[in-house]
């Protein structure tokens, strides 16, 4: 049933793209290198892992400012980050990538990137790139380098456009990425699945291909003042608890590292972007209180932490055994220093 409204929505944006292609839609340049990260399929690849890689590997030769949209902040128009700023206003990926460096980056977020570009220029004039997170489908903004990101257990290949499937566009929109990342592999990959992967995304030669996984940190308390020691989740036994609590695109993998351990997993799955409300909270109280172990801890993503933090239905009696588990991006097969040097070369062509 869902088949015709998806042929239907495959035309449409099809549509789009070529009035943009045909010049017919504006589309505006600067004169600053901009780097888009985006996706081809709804939620779930990483996007704010990569660009908080992005900025780690260039935020000390560039002076470069993100900007994103602001995914189901309250606000609306151009907000500039603040280390005063909630989820609530900016979002929790903005927020999420602010409070990653320190509040030392510039973060911003605009529904219309291209005011968003400008506003940004005027209130810094030094800025000499920005990173746009989630801007690949925003096509008002001619980027100097696109990268695109597709999940390795989601093939773009055998997927649909919405919403039959999880595309937003054709699968032909890859064409418009100078970088395409496989993102979330499994640790090993064989030579012959770099080759499949390639086959199946018929990249073009201008198109450079890199393959990343994530790799999970140590738990971090998600109250630091509530919490006297951390515990490893590789010292936990098959007599204690977690409790994983995940309100993201794709909590699969989050689920799938907890599960690695040796402790009983249990799951509480929220959609993505999820807004805790005290009817959820009392649902996790809950749930941690007929758990059964030696140790009962919480453990949630990084995105979601952002959230739980600033609920102010937060249960108290459960500060001090709730954590999150920070991800960082490590690049596979050729390496973190290739796609590093890729993007700087891309940056710098006429």
């Amino acid at each position: 049933m869902l088949l015709p409204s998806s042929k239907l929505y495959g035309l449409i944006t099809y549509m789009r793209n070529k009035l943009f292609d045909w010049s017919v839609l504006p589309q505006h340049s600067f004169d600053i290198p901009v780097v888009t990260v985006g996706n081809l399929a709804v939620g779930g690849t990483g996007k704010t892992p990569h660009t908080e890689y992005i900025v780690e590997a260039l935020r000390r030769t560039y002076h470069l400012a993100v900007l994103s949209r602001g995914y189901k902040r309250r606000t609306k128009g151009f907000v500039m980050a603040t280390p005063y700023s909630k989820p609530g206003d900016i979002g929790d990926e903005a927020y999420q990538v602010y409070h990653k460096f320190d509040c030392k980056v510039t973060v911003a977020v605009c529904e219309d990137r291209v005011a968003g570009i400008r506003e940004l220029r005027r209130l810094d004039p030094d800025l000499n790139l920005i990173v746009l997170d989630d801007g690949f489908q925003h096509r008002y903004v001619r980027p100097t380098v696109a990268i695109v990101l597709t999940e390795y257990n989601r093939p773009l290949k055998y997927d649909h456009m919405l919403p039959y499937g999880n595309l937003r566009e054709p699968l032909s929109g890859l064409n418009r990425a100078d970088i395409v990342v496989v993102s979330k592999c499994p640790d090993e990959l064989k030579d012959r699945d770099y080759m499949i992967a390639r086959k199946d995304l018929d990249l073009f030669p201008y198109q450079a291909l890199f393959f990343s996984r994530y790799a999970y940190q140590h738990l971090q308390p998600l109250f630091a003042d509530s919490v006297a020691s951390v515990p490893y989740l590789d010292w936990m036994t098959d007599r204690d608890a977690i409790l994983a609590v995940a309100g993201i695109g794709n909590p699969r993998p989050f689920v799938r590292y907890l599960k690695s351990f040796q402790p009983r997993v249990r799951v509480n799955i929220f959609g993505d972007h999820h807004a805790f409300t005290r009817r959820d909270m009392d649902l996790l109280r809950r749930r941690y209180e007929t758990m059964r172990g030696e140790r009962r801890i919480i453990v949630t993503t990084e995105k979601d932490a952002v959230r739980m933090a600033s609920s102010p239905y937060f249960p108290a009696e459960l500060r001090e055994v709730t954590y999150y588990l920070p991800v960082k991006v490590e690049f596979e097969h050729r390496g973190s220093e290739e796609f590093t040097d890729t993007l700087r070369r891309m940056l710098r062509r006429p």
